[in-house]
This record gives C-alpha cells, structure tokens and sequence, in this order.
C-alpha cells in the first residue's frame, strides 16, 4: 500500500492506494487561514502538523505496517520560513497573500531576459515575492532563518529531517527559470535575495529521505519507510487523475481554481496573463490559467448568508439564470489571470428590493463561472485546445453546478472516479520512486476511464447578458478605485 499526504491551504487530506489503484480509505483534517491584516493570508506550520497526525492515522488505521511509501502534495507559492532543525520562525505566507503587492517593482525592474526566463506573470503572493517583503518587513528573521521552504517541503522536512524541493514546486517561486530547468540564480542575485536557504532539487519521484522515529511515532506509521519527494498540488492533481500527455486540459476547482494543458515544451504566454509550471513527470510542463477566488468566494458567501451546501444548491439553482440582473465579481483576495491585480476586490452589482439572499448565492456561483471562462480564454489565446475539460476538486461533485459549468464554460465537462486527486497523485509519486510503478503506460492503467458529467445547454439571453456586464465591470471599478 502507498499513502499519498496533501497538504492544503485549509485542510490536509491523506490518501491510502492499494498498488493495483483501489483508494482503501482518504480521511482530512482542517485548520484556519489568518489574516491578522486586509490581505494577509497566513497558516501556522504547527497545525498543519497537529492535523497530518489526526488525517493519516484515520486513513491508515489497521494498515499502518502494510505501507511500502509515503508521497507528499502540497499547496504551491507559499513560503515557511524554519531554523536548521526545522521550527518554523514566524506563520507561513500564503499564496493568497497579497502585501508582497508592494515589492514587485524590484521584479519589474529586472531585464527582459531574465523576466523571460521566469516565464511567468510578475504576480503577488509567489514566494520570490513574499521573500522580498519578509527582507524589507522582518529583516532579523529573513536574516537568521536558515531554510525559506515550499509548505509540503516544510512538511517532509518534518517526515525524515532531510531538506530538498521538486520542480513542480519550485519553477512556481518566481525564483525559477523554466528554460534552464533550475533556480534561476542570477535572477535571485540580482534581486538581492538570499539564494543559500532555497534547497536542493531533486526528481519528484525520487527517494528524498526516511521516516524517523520522531515523525513515526507521531502518524503512527513504522519508522524508516520511504518517503518520496512528491509534487506541487496541481502537478499531482493531473498525475492522481491521470493527464500523462500534452494536449490534455483539465479544470480543478478548490479554495482557487486552475485550468492546465500540458505541454511537452516549455511555450511562455507573450500577453503574461497565464503561467508555465513544471509537471511531475520528467521534461514536462503545463500552462496554468490560475483564478484565485473560487471555493474560497464561495465558502465566505456561504457563510455570510448562513446556508449550508445543501441550501446553497436547493436555493440558488431555484433562481432564473442571470439572477434578474445581480451580478457578483469574486476577487474577494485579488486575482491572478488574467488581470494581475491583486488590489481587485469583490461586489454584487445591481442590487434591487427583488433581490433575496438565493440571488446573491447564484450569483457568486455564476461570477466564480464567469472567472473560470475569462481564464480559459486567456489559456486558449496562448494556443491551448479545449475541446473537452476534465473535472479535479471537491468544487465539482454537485450536478447542478456541474451543469452551470458546462454552460458557461461551452465545452462538455468529464469526470472520473477520483476525490482526492493530488493526495492520490502523491501516492502514485510514492510507488514511482520505490520502483512499484515503472512507466507511464502502467499509471495510466490504474486511474478510472473518465466519464461525460454535463455538455453545454442552450447559452440563455439572461445568461449571455449577465456574461456581458461581468465582462465590462471590472474594468470600470477598476478605473473608478484608481481615480
């Protein structure tokens, strides 16, 4: 048996595979996001760590010694920053952090070549950012730390005492150059940032270190099994789903929503409103739409309008599509593609007496959608195929949402059996290193053939109107809030 660990923005989840594919038993466990300040995004290690226990011992209960490895997912950009011995010294940043907005000048100062060479939207929130702004902000602990580390490289350190990262993690630092396939040092330099503390990089399905008995002791797990480098969340997303060959999209909706096309060269987006990652698998890339506010607007709405999910879909899909004029922007944190903009922010418009609470939830349903078809232009313009898309998240089981998706998106949407898909990828990631799985051909073999879920409906007057104003809104507060 492998088990796959994926460590999320609000929950970890952990995966126990069965080396013919069989999921035994996932199991999760939550912890708060901070924000000690507007647009602040900040969880505390410790309790990452508290829930990694609780999550792996309820999926591993009974099977603890039938486990061959371990394989570790993790939420991209953030950035710990931890002693040698791994304490971490201060909150993780996270990607949805947005204070380090004021350093990207010294980014944007950089030359053509080297900005080229990143291959990536100049955006808050990455961790090349985030590092700046801990130089400038809190420059005793930048100063005194010894590791700025990934959240799931944090989380192996803790696992087997061993420091290292992956590129599917690194080349989304900003710190990264994609065409050399390496940390992109004289970038770092000319940044003048530290580049001592950033780890060795090693294959993601390499062996990056051993349980030790500290760590064993507190999942519950023998002592001294492997444990695999492992991959960013998206990369093993579309490994646990099994997206293995260029020219595949795939749509994952959780806090924020990514959609992907691999590709089998590095093809850098000349309007830099998408991103260029390394996937998990040697010499491998995906282009990236990233939107930023997707489950994550919708669980504040949610929560601000006290329904629970299961209200949420009676209610809302009972109202008309185009929710009789309301619309809602849902960059309640930002937003990365396509307009870069992290001082976005959110707003229902068109308000009237009419309106009752099931409006204001459709409608954030329908703007989260809007943002997902804006981002899925922006993927296409840099000559991405979508015919089809394939489903990855929590944020899509519902079959009315589902159904919106379709509609809005105008492609058929596919799912397959898969809930957890990075904590599932990690778990593949696992079975690769130890040698269990051997090619390509045979992961593929063990993933669920996937399924049509919704095609797209007749594209209603309401719909493609509320589509318009949604489109045209935010380029006017945008110019309002700068004038």
């Amino acid at each position: 048996m492998l088990l796959g660990i994926d460590l999320g923005t609000g929950s970890v989840k952990a995966l126990l595979l069965a080396t013919d594919g069989t999921v035994i038993r996932e199991a999760s466990s939550t912890y708060p996001v901070l924000a000690p300040h507007p647009g602040w995004a900040e969880s505390n290690p410790a309790d990452w760590w508290n829930a990694v226990a609780i999550a792996v011992r309820t999926a591993t209960v009974d099977d603890a010694n039938q486990i061959q490895a371990i394989g570790l997912s993790g939420q991209m950009h953030g950035v710990v920053l931890s002693d040698a011995e791994g304490s971490a010294l201060r909150p993780a940043i996270l990607w949805a952090d947005t204070r380090s907005g004021e350093t990207l000048a010294a980014y944007h100062e950089l030359d053509g070549q080297k900005q080229a060479r990143l291959a990536n939207p100049i955006t808050a929130g990455m961790a090349g950012a985030s590092l700046l702004w801990l130089r400038d902000r809190e420059p005793q602990l930048y100063n005194t730390a010894r590791w700025a580390l990934q959240p799931k490289d944090w989380l192996r350190l803790q696992l087997t005492d061993t420091v290292a990262t992956e590129p599917s993690d690194a080349s989304g630092t900003l710190l990264y150059d994609l065409l050399a396939d390496n940390w992109a040092f004289e970038t770092i330099e000319a940044l003048n940032l530290r580049s001592d503390w950033l780890p060795q990089i090693i294959p993601s399905s390499s062996i990056a270190g051993y349980l030790t008995a500290k760590a064993s002791e507190h999942l519950g797990l023998p002592a001294s099994l492997p444990v695999v480098a492992g991959a960013a969340d998206t990369a093993a997303a579309a490994l646990g789903n099994g997206l293995l060959e260029p020219g595949l999209v795939q749509l994952t909706i959780g806090s924020g929503a990514q959609i992907i096309a691999l590709c089998s060269q590095p093809m850098v987006d000349s309007q830099g409103c998408t991103h260029l990652y390394r996937t998990a698998l040697p010499k491998q890339w995906y282009a990236l739409a990233a939107i930023q506010n997707a489950g994550l607007a919708l669980e504040w709405v949610r929560g601000i309008l006290g329904m629970s999910w299961q209200q949420v879909y009676a209610e809302a899909f009972a109202v008309p599509p185009g929710c009789e004029g309301l619309v809602f922007l849902p960059y309640l944190t930002g937003e990365r593609t396509p307009h870069l903009d992290p001082n976005a922010r959110g707003a229902w418009v068109g308000l009237g007496l009419h309106h009752s609470p099931s409006h204001l939830m459709r409608a954030a349903l329908e703007g989260v959608a809007f943002a997902l078809r804006q981002g899925l232009e922006a993927l296409e313009a840099t000559g991405a195929s979508t015919t089809q898309l394939q489903l990855s998240g929590g944020g899509t089981q519902e079959i009315a949402w589902q159904q919106l998706l379709a509609d809005i998106l105008r492609v058929p949407l596919y799912t397959t059996a898969v809930t957890a898909a990075s904590a599932r990828g990690a778990a593949i990631l696992a079975g690769m290193g130890t040698g269990i799985y051997t090619d390509t051909s045979t992961i593929h073999q063990l993933t669920p053939a996937p399924t049509l879920a919704a095609t797209p409906g007749h594209f209603e007057s309401a719909l493609a109107e509320a589509w318009e104003r949604y489109c045209a809104l935010y380029p006017q507060l945008s110019r309002r809030s700068r004038g």
